[in-house]
C-alpha cells in the first residue's frame, strides 16, 4: 500500500470534511462497545485493557472488532512497563559484558524501546496521543453523547449540502 493511510469517514466528519472529498458512506459501522479481554493477556496488560476501554468507550472509539488491535497495545505497553521496572532495579547495569569480553547494551533497553515503539503505534491508531487528538475535533458537554448519531447527523449535513 503506498501513500498515506486513508482517514476513516468519522474522522473526516469530525474534522468538518476539510478537504471537501467525497466521503465513504459505505464504510462498515460497528457498535461503540467494550470487547471482552483476550485471556491471554499477562497480568500487567489485562490491568492496562481495564483502564483504557473504559476511557476509550467513554470518547466513542471502542467496538468488537478492535479487540485485537487494543490486545497488541495492552501487551506491548505490559512488556514494556517489565522491562522499565527490571532496568529501575539495583545493580542492573545498562551496558553488560558479553563472555567474550564485548561491551553491549542491555537487551532490557532494546525490548523497552522496541515496545514503547509498538505501544505509540497502536495507541495512534486509537488516538491515544496529542497529536492524534489534536486532528478529531469532537463536541463535548458534559455528558456521553451517541457517537454513532452524531456521526449520521453530520454525514447527512455533508449528503444535503451536495
Amino acid at each position: 500500500m503506498r501513500g498515506r493511510k486513508p482517514k476513516p469517514t468519522a474522522v473526516k466528519v469530525l474534522e468538518g470534511n476539510p478537504g471537501k472529498r467525497a466521503l465513504n458512506l459505505d464504510e462498515p459501522k460497528f457498535k461503540n462497545q467494550i470487547p471482552t479481554c483476550p485471556p491471554h493477556l499477562s497480568n500487567n496488560a489485562k490491568t492496562e485493557w481495564r483502564r483504557i476501554t473504559k476511557l476509550l468507550h467513554q470518547a466513542g472509539l471502542l467496538t468488537n472488532v478492535d479487540r485485537g488491535a487494543l490486545a497488541g497495545y495492552c501487551a506491548a505497553y505490559a512488556r514494556w512497563a517489565e522491562a522499565e521496572r527490571e532496568l529501575k532495579k539495583p545493580g542492573i547495569q545498562w551496558i553488560i559484558e558479553t563472555d567474550k569480553g564485548n561491551l553491549v547494551q542491555n537487551p532490557l533497553i532494546g525490548i523497552a524501546n522496541k515496545s514503547m515503539i509498538l505501544m505509540l503505534k497502536f495507541a495512534t491508531e486509537f488516538g491515544m496521543t496529542p497529536s492524534a487528538r489534536s486532528r478529531v475535533k469532537a463536541e463535548q458537554n458534559g455528558e456521553e453523547d451517541d457517537l454513532a448519531s452524531e456521526l449520521f447527523k453530520r454525514v447527512n449535513a455533508v449528503r444535503d449540502q451536495r
